[in-house]
C-alpha cells in the first residue's frame, strides 16, 4: 500500500523553483496582460520587447516573466538585485552585455529585482545603455513606480501592472504541487480553502506552504489531508483560521461588519482572533484604513488619520507593541459616526464617466497661460471664488456645457457630514437666488 504514496524526496531546490513555468502558456494568472491580444502577449509574439517595469505584489510572477521574455527573445538574461548590488555590479552587467553582443550578436536583458531600492544615481546609470539599445531593461518592484523610479528611467520603460492571484488561480498551482509531489494524495475542500486564503494571492507563499504540507502528509503515509492533520501539523501557521475551520476572509468580513455596525467589543474580538491566529498585521492595517474610508468617510475625517497613524505605528514598533495601535484604531472606527456617502458617490461617478462620452471642458474653466489661449477665450469670464461674497461664485457652473449638473455626493446627517449637508443646502439656495436674479 505504501508504494502508492512514494514520491520524490524533499530536495534543496524549493518547490516554487521546480514548478517555475518554462513557457508562457504555463504561467498562471496575469491574463489581463498575457491573454490573447493583451499588451504583454503582443510584445512577446511581436519580438519587439520594450524596456519595462513589472509592478505588483510579491509572488505574482515578475521574475518568471522576465526569464520567459529573455527566453522568447533568445537574449542573454542577466539578473541583479537592487538589495545586494551597487554601481560596480551595474558596470559589470553592462560589460557582460557588451561582450555578449560582440561574441554572439545576442542582446541582453538586464533584470533588476526590487529596482525601487536603487537610489537616483544608480537608476541613472542604466539610461545611456537603455537609450543605445545595448540592454533591454526590466525592473521589478512592489512599490508604485511613479514614486520610486526616476522619471527619466520611467519615461523609457513601459509599466505593466501585475495582480495578486485569484483563489481559482492559486487552486491551479496547488493542484500542480499535489500532482508533482504526491499525486495519490487528496486534499479536502475545507483544507484547500484555508491554504488558498493563507496564500493571500502570493504564489510563492502558496507553494512554500504546500511543500511542507504535502511532504508532511507523505511522511505519515496519509491518503488524505484533512482539517485535523492541517491543524495538528501546521497550527502555528494556520491558527488564523481557528480550530472551527472558518475561512480567513470570513473573519475579515466579521471584523469589517462589526466596525460598520458600531460594535467596538465585537470588532476588537475579531481583530484579536485574527492577530492570535497569525494574520499579517500589516494586511489588517490596510483593511482598517479601507474601513475608515468606506464606512466612515467625511462623517469623521479623524478616523482616516487615526487608521493611517496606527498602520505607521505598527511599521515602526512591530509586534506585539504596534498591535495596540491597531486595536485602538478599530475601537475608534467602531464608535465613530458612519457614512458611506463618499464611497457611494465615488462608485456612481466612476460608473457615470465610464458610460458617458468625452465632453469638452467649458471655455471659462480652461487654463490660459499663453496669449493665443486668451485670444481663444480660454478662461474668459471665469469667476474667482475668493473674490466673491462668502468665497462662493453663486450661480457658476462647473460641469461641461452639454451636461446637466449631476449629484453623486449626498451627505448624511451624521457627524461632520451633517455640517457639510447644511453648507451644501445653503450654497444651493445662493445658486437659486443668483439664477433668479439673472433671469429677471
Amino acid at each position: 500500500m505504501s508504494d502508492l504514496f512514494q514520491a520524490p524526496q524533499p530536495t534543496s531546490v524549493p518547490l516554487a523553483e521546480q514548478l517555475r513555468p518554462k513557457t508562457l502558456d504555463e504561467v498562471v494568472g496575469q491574463t489581463h496582460l498575457l491573454g490573447e491580444g493583451k499588451p504583454l502577449r503582443r510584445a512577446f509574439t511581436s519580438g519587439k520587447l520594450p524596456s519595462m517595469i513589472l509592478w505588483g505584489p510579491p509572488g505574482v510572477g515578475k521574475t518568471t516573466l522576465a526569464r520567459l521574455i529573455a527566453q522568447t527573445a533568445d537574449a542573454e538574461f542577466v539578473p541583479i538585485s537592487a538589495v545586494l548590488s551597487g554601481i560596480k555590479d551595474i558596470r559589470e552587467a553592462v560589460e557582460r552585455a557588451e561582450h555578449t553582443l560582440q561574441q554572439s550578436g545576442r542582446n541582453t536583458i538586464l533584470f533588476v529585482d526590487e529596482v525601487h531600492r536603487f537610489n537616483k544615481g544608480q537608476q541613472d546609470a542604466f539610461l545611456p545603455y537603455v537609450e543605445s539599445g545595448l540592454i533591454t531593461f526590466i525592473g521589478a518592484t512592489t512599490e508604485n513606480p511613479s514614486f520610486e523610479v526616476n522619471s527619466a528611467l520611467l519615461s523609457r520603460a513601459q509599466v505593466f501592472v501585475l495582480q495578486a492571484l485569484s483563489e481559482a488561480e492559486l487552486a491551479q498551482l496547488l493542484e500542480r504541487a499535489r500532482s508533482h509531489i504526491a499525486p495519490a494524495l487528496t486534499i479536502e475542500h475545507s483544507v484547500q480553502e484555508q491554504v488558498l486564503a493563507y496564500a493571500d494571492g502570493d504564489a510563492r507563499r502558496l507553494l512554500n506552504f504546500a511543500e511542507g504540507l504535502l511532504y508532511g502528509a507523505l511522511s505519515e503515509q496519509r491518503q488524505t489531508i484533512d482539517d485535523a492533520f492541517l491543524q495538528s501539523t501546521l497550527a502555528s501557521k494556520l491558527r488564523r483560521f481557528d480550530k472551527g475551520g472558518e475561512a480567513f476572509y470570513d473573519q475579515i468580513s466579521a471584523l469589517h461588519k462589526s466596525v460598520r455596525g458600531s460594535n467596538p467589543d465585537a470588532a476588537l474580538y475579531w481583530l484579536m482572533r485574527m492577530l492570535d491566529g497569525g494574520a499579517d498585521p500589516l494586511y489588517l492595517a490596510r483593511r482598517i484604513i479601507r474601513m475608515a474610508w468606506e464606512d466612515i468617510g467625511l462623517a469623521d475625517p479623524r478616523a482616516m488619520q487615526i487608521a493611517n497613524d496606527a498602520a505607521q505605528t505598527f511599521e515602526r514598533l512591530g509586534s506585539p507593541e504596534g498591535e495596540l495601535a491597531l486595536a485602538q484604531a478599530v475601537i475608534y472606527l467602531a464608535v465613530a459616526a458612519k457614512s458611506n456617502a463618499g464611497y457611494t458617490a465615488y462608485n456612481q461617478a466612476k460608473a457615470f464617466v465610464a458610460q458617458d462620452k468625452s465632453r469638452a471642458v467649458p471655455l471659462h474653466l480652461r487654463n490660459a497661460p499663453t496669449k493665443l489661449m486668451k485670444a481663444l477665450d480660454y478662461g474668459k469670464e471665469y469667476r474667482y471664488a475668493h473674490n466673491e461674497p462668502d468665497a462662493y461664485a453663486a450661480g457658476e457652473h462647473y460641469f461641461p456645457d452639454d451636461l446637466p449638473p449631476q449629484q453623486f455626493y449626498q451627505p448624511t446627517p451624521r457627524g461632520l457630514e451633517g455640517k457639510i449637508s447644511e453648507k451644501l443646502q445653503h450654497l444651493k439656495a445662493l445658486d437659486k437666488q443668483a439664477t433668479a436674479q439673472k433671469n429677471k
